[in-house]
């Protein structure tokens, strides 16, 4: 098998299943592990996966992301732990912005349900979730609905963002790093963030270990717009640490 087919499979591996494993992609594929690691090595400087210890996972880009439904089978505990650990970040907050995605609709399932709140989203899930309580209204962004996220985008959603102000945002990402930022592969989804953004008075990033160091397409917030960045303890301390060297708290759950 020559390297640009044999990467191009392990690419689409990475894809389907979320991860790879170098010694199961040298048996499968016929070759030694360490032609693997090498080719790993380029897909990384590539910018088309991240190697961990023994493997590596797919970096989100424009020109590939994951959908909603897949989301929901990754890291399962390490975002419930996470949402737990974010929906505790509340105090005082009134009205409160929920980005899409997986981890901000599990946020949305672990706000307290014994006080008022405005919840303000994109989200068609998060919206269905939480207009079933008494207690929380919810304002549904108008827009187009990407089909992957099953959320609103493009211009109609910004505006209506624009004009409002938000005591916290909970915002997520495909991807944030210290030198690019927040990062998300499609323009339309960045400019609803970007603005989510702007309009909060808090901030916090919720994300697990592999958006750390990950860059996608279009960049919209700069970590040192955060107060707080939740994630799990795969993250290291050092690396923490770093973030935190940025301004804001960094939680590992």
């Amino acid at each position: 098998m020559e390297a640009e087919e044999r990467r191009r499979r392990i690419v689409e591996t990475a894809r389907r299943a979320g991860e790879v494993n170098v010694a199961k992609l040298a048996a499968d594929m016929g070759v030694a592990k360490e032609t693997v690691r090498r080719d790993l090595r380029v897909l990384e400087d590539h910018g088309l996966v991240r190697r961990t210890h023994g493997g590596a996972y797919p970096v989100e880009s424009a020109g590939y992301e994951s959908t909603l439904a897949f989301r929901t089978t990754m890291h399962v505990a390490e975002k419930a732990r996470i949402a737990a650990c974010a929906a505790a970040l509340l105090s005082d907050a009134e009205t409160v912005f929920i980005d899409e995605g997986y981890t901000p609709q599990l946020i949305a399932a672990a706000l307290p349900r014994e006080r008022p709140l405005t919840v303000v989203t994109a989200s068609l899930a998060t919206a269905a979730l939480l207009a079933a309580r008494d207690n929380v209204t919810v304002m549904l962004l108008g827009g187009r609905v990407r089909g992957a996220t099953m959320a609103t985008v493009d211009h109609w959603a910004a505006r209506m963002l624009a004009g409002l102000v938000i005591d916290l945002a909970y915002i997520g990402a495909n991807g944030i790093s210290r030198e690019y930022g927040l990062t998300t592969p499609d323009p339309a989804v960045g400019e609803v963030k970007r603005q989510a953004v702007r309009v909060s008075r808090r901030r916090v990033f919720s994300g697990v270990y592999t958006k750390f160091g990950a860059v996608s397409f279009c960049r919209f917030a700069e970590p040192t717009a955060f107060e707080t960045i939740v994630t799990d303890t795969r993250l290291t301390q050092s690396e923490a640490h770093r973030y935190s060297l940025l301004g804001p708290q960094v939680l590992r759950v």
